[in-house]
């Protein structure tokens, strides 16, 4: 399961939103997206990037077998966004309303992606900071260490999970 959440930040062109997708179960950040517009157009940026990298591209049931969990956020709720999800073979697994707890996965590391980069870091641009969060997106998923992963960072917990996959085929 992925988990995507949006907050926003400020760069010297004005409010911008940030997008994120999170897999559950290593608290991997899978997709990272900024936008000047908050709609449901964006909100796809971080599935779509992240499809690309786990399912190898775009195509009609690709990610069968998982679900991604979002608010009741009107970005998500929309129809372009459900119809995508639908089309990718993605079961939506939207948060009980007004329970933000959730989502918590996504939660948690929106709040760790603002103490460790929006909050203390400026950006002239968008581009910017879209460079900014691949950069950081690398760093969180080389190096942050999962205190229920005991203390392992995201990628590790992705490797052993993809050895094991492989070695159970």
């Amino acid at each position: 399961m992925w988990g995507t959440d949006l907050t926003t930040t400020v760069t010297g062109e004005g409010q911008v939103a940030v997008f994120v997708a999170i897999d559950h179960c290593s608290a991997e950040c899978v997709g990272r997206h900024a936008a000047f517009r908050a709609n449901r157009f964006e909100a796809l940026g971080p599935i779509r990037q992240a499809g690309r990298r786990h399912f190898g591209g775009f195509a009609k049931g690709i990610a069968a077998g998982l679900a991604v969990r979002h608010d009741h956020a009107s970005q998500y709720m929309a129809d372009d966004f459900q119809k995508e999800l639908r089309f990718r073979g993605i079961e939506r697994a939207p948060a009980f309303v007004r329970a933000p707890e959730g989502n918590g996965c996504a939660e948690r590391f929106t709040r760790t992606l603002k103490e460790s980069l929006l909050w203390i870091q400026t950006f002239d641009t968008v581009e910017d900071l879209r460079q900014a969060l691949l950069k950081s997106r690398e760093a969180y998923n080389a190096t942050w260490l999962i205190e229920r992963h005991g203390f392992r960072p995201p990628n590790a917990v992705r490797q052993e999970q993809l050895s094991t996959t492989a070695a159970a085929a």
